[in-house]
Formats: C-alpha cells, sequence, structure tokens
C-alpha cells in the first residue's frame, strides 16, 4: 500500500531521503573533526611557580597537532601584550618554533613559544588560560590556568642592621692604564715622530745650505765725513749766489755734526756757548777751538741777527772749518779698504 502512495506522489519520498542522506554526511563530519580535536594538545607551563620580587619566569606554550594527508591544520596564537595583569610584567618573548617530536611519526608537530615574566607587586597571581583558535573555530582550546606566587625577601627584624658592604677594589695594572689611554698614548708617539723628523729635516737642509755672508759694516771716519760735505758746499757756491743764510746754516751743521761723531757731544741741540764751553776740557789746541768760536758765532749772527758779513768773512769761515776738522781728526782713523780695491790687490 506504501509502495503503491509512493509511486501515486514521489516527493515525499524522495525529501526522506535526502534529509536522511544529510544527517548521515552531517554526523560524519562532526565525527571527522572531533576526531582531529583530539589529537590537538594545547600547553602552558612555567619554570617555576614562585619567584623573589623583581626575578624573572619563563612561561612555555605549546600546541601539539596531527595533520592528514588531506587535511590542513591553521592555528591562531593567543595575543600576549606587555602584560597578563597589571601584576605581572612581559619581559620579552621569542618566535614560534615548529619541531617534530617524534622522528617515527612525520605527522605529528609540536609548535612552542616562551614568554618571560616578572613581578615588582609580592602575592598570588593567577595567569587566566590561554586560548588557541584551531581552523577558525571560535569555541577554541585552551591552557590550564597557573598560578605564579611572587615572595619578598625575607628580613630578620631581631638582627642588629649591617653597614652596606663597600665595593671590592680591582687590581689595576699598568697595562690596564695603557688600555685606557691608548689614543693619548698613541697621539703622543705620533707627535714626537712628527717633531723628531721636522727637526731632522731643518738640520739636513741647514747643513747643504751655505754658511750666511756676515757683511763687515765700513765706518767711515767722521772727519772724512765732515770734509766730503765741506767741500761739496764750497762747490756749490751759496754765497756767491747770494744765499748767505743757507750757506751758513749748511756750514755750521755740517761743524755740529762732525763734533757729535767726533767728540760724542750733543752739538746739534746746544747753543755756540754750550759747543765752545764743552770743549774747555777736550784736548785741542786753542787755534782750533778759536776757529771753531768764529764760524760758529758768524753763523748765528747771519742767521739770527740778519748779518751780511764780507765775502772775506764767508771764505773764512769756511777755511776755519776745514782747518778745524783737519786740526783735530784722528790720524788712526783711516777708511778700511773696500772689497773691490782688495780685490784688486
Amino acid at each position: 500500500m506504501n509502495q503503491i502512495n509512493q509511486m501515486k506522489n514521489p516527493f515525499p519520498y524522495l525529501i526522506s531521503r535526502i534529509c536522511k542522506t544529510g544527517m548521515v554526511i552531517l554526523l560524519c563530519c562532526i565525527c571527522f573533526v572531533h576526531s582531529n580535536a583530539q589529537d590537538i594538545k594545547v600547553k602552558a607551563e612555567l619554570d617555576s611557580s614562585m619567584i623573589l620580587i623583581g626575578q624573572q619566569a619563563k612561561l612555555t606554550l605549546s600546541i601539539q597537532y596531527k595533520v592528514n594527508t588531506n587535511a590542513r591544520v591553521n592555528i591562531q596564537w593567543p595575543v600576549i601584550s606587555d602584560t597578563l595583569r597589571k601584576e605581572i610584567e612581559v619581559v620579552s618573548q621569542t618566535k614560534i618554533d615548529t619541531v617534530i617530536p617524534d622522528r617515527n611519526d612525520p605527522y605529528t608537530f609540536l609548535q612552542t613559544k616562551t614568554v618571560y615574566l616578572t613581578s615588582f607587586d609580592s602575592g598570588y597571581w593567577a595567569m587566566p588560560p590561554f586560548k588557541f583558535v584551531v581552523n577558525g573555530d571560535t569555541n577554541g582550546i585552551y591552557t590550564d590556568a597557573l598560578l605564579l606566587t611572587v615572595s619578598t625577601v625575607a628580613v630578620d627584624t631581631t638582627l642588629a642592621i649591617k653597614d652596606i658592604k663597600q665595593p671590592f677594589t680591582a687590581e689595576y695594572s699598568w697595562i690596564d692604564w695603557v688600555k685606557d689611554h691608548k689614543l693619548i698614548i698613541v697621539g703622543i708617539f705620533v707627535g714626537l715622530l712628527l717633531i723628531c723628523l721636522v727637526i731632522y729635516f731643518i738640520v739636513k737642509n741647514a747643513k747643504k745650505q751655505p754658511p750666511p755672508v756676515v757683511e763687515k759694516i765700513i765706518t767711515i771716519p767722521a772727519h772724512l765725513i765732515a770734509l766730503e760735505k765741506l767741500e761739496k758746499l764750497k762747490q756749490d757756491k751759496l754765497w756767491q749766489e747770494g744765499k748767505l743764510k743757507q750757506y751758513h746754516i749748511l756750514l755750521t751743521d755740517i761743524i755740529r755734526e762732525y763734533i757729535e761723531n767726533r767728540f760724542k757731544i750733543q752739538a746739534m741741540e746746544q747753543t755756540t756757548e754750550e759747543i765752545v764751553y764743552g770743549f774747555r776740557n777736550v784736548a785741542i789746541d786753542n787755534v782750533s777751538k778759536e776757529k771753531l768760536r768764529q764760524l760758529l758765532l758768524l753763523g748765528d749772527l747771519v742767521k739770527f741777527a740778519k748779518e751780511q758779513p764780507l765775502p772775506t768773512e764767508n771764505e773764512m769761515s769756511l777755511s776755519n772749518a776745514f782747518d778745524f776738522v783737519n786740526g783735530t781728526k784722528r790720524e788712526e782713523e783711516e777708511l778700511p779698504p773696500t772689497t773691490e780695491s782688495t780685490a784688486n790687490s
């Protein structure tokens, strides 16, 4: 009877068959996922669950899974920030490392990651489980919760307070000093080397150079200078041209200059009377003194009193000047021979 109804109306029958088939497939998938989930193991462990305040603890996270031939596992690791909780700080963390724990089973893999923790608050601090997401399953797989005990250093208050120990003094040898000041030592050595090189080249070049030529300063006797100037004054014939004042100024200046060079008397700055008075103790004859006084007095009259001496008086003053120079010159003073005369001899 059912077969006859199915023949008349096949659609309900087809729908029921499809539903049954889908349920079988869904159950197979659930069983397959469940079987894969049984192969995944996650773990979180501390190297030490008890540390002193400020010390570090090593947290190791791991996940072990098995990959089938046609399956692929996608793992999302838990995100770890700077702190696990406000009392536990993350110092650093390593990258994820993947290994095969069993060489006989190449389809089983183990991934690990190390996180270094520390805490500066004493107490018992619980770390929540870490969630791994596998193949996009938002339910995730969780590790066990952990407990970290942070304790302080025990202080015995019954003991006396001790001073802080002084730092140990390390031995400091001259080798250590050289290492610390090696740049300064190298700089000094290079500087001394450069100074020695400069001195060497200076001495070497000095030996190659000829000795300096010392020029002899030829000192012309005072009487020769005066006689030469008197001769030039005679040749200029100034008083013959009416230049009486200029003539007597030049004549007296020549004699005054001769007196300074010959007798070391400041005649250029003294008056006639001072010059004549200054010769009172000079060993010259009286005739020379009188001739000096005559030419100086006549020169003063011409320069300051506008005296108009006779031609004979002008010639007499020049003659007295020649006689004074020749009568008071040093006989031993002679002009040193020049280079030219020496070469000729």
